[in-house]
């Protein structure tokens, strides 16, 4: 696989698509911090790491409102293995109006978009979320 985190996002959108609570897929630091991100901003109820062996899991509760309805409108990756996106802090987009969130790559680890513009902050965009 040459692009782990967008399998991340294609994983979670499928699951979003067909109302699953769960979605697991294999583990890794950046996964684990983009769910942190997306735990604290909103986007899913939680997340847990589970090892069997040598292979850690990653499993993702999905989170929706009243009657089945989407928390995550929209997931898609920005940065790309073949093209990579950087911005500066003062360049950082708003994901839908600010509904939405970019994570960020920094030199501080990864950061949701409000964040890195507070600590004046620019990386790579991963990913958005809205």
């Amino acid at each position: 696989m040459s692009d782990p985190i967008a399998d991340m996002l294609t994983r979670i959108r499928n699951a979003n698509q067909v109302a699953q609570s769960r979605v697991s897929m294999p583990s890794s630091k950046v996964k684990e911090e983009i769910a942190k991100i997306l735990a604290a901003e909103g986007f899913i109820d939680g997340f847990g790491v589970t090892q069997e062996g040598s292979k850690r899991t990653l499993t993702l509760e999905l989170r929706y409102g009243p009657d089945k309805q989407r928390v995550i409108k929209g997931i898609r990756r920005v940065s790309t293995p073949g093209r990579r996106v950087y911005r500066q802090a003062t360049d950082l987009p708003r994901s839908q109006g600010g509904i939405g969130v970019h994570v960020v790559s920094t030199s501080q680890g990864l950061l949701a978009d409000r964040e890195a513009r507070r600590r004046h902050l620019g990386g790579e965009l991963l990913c958005e979320v809205w």
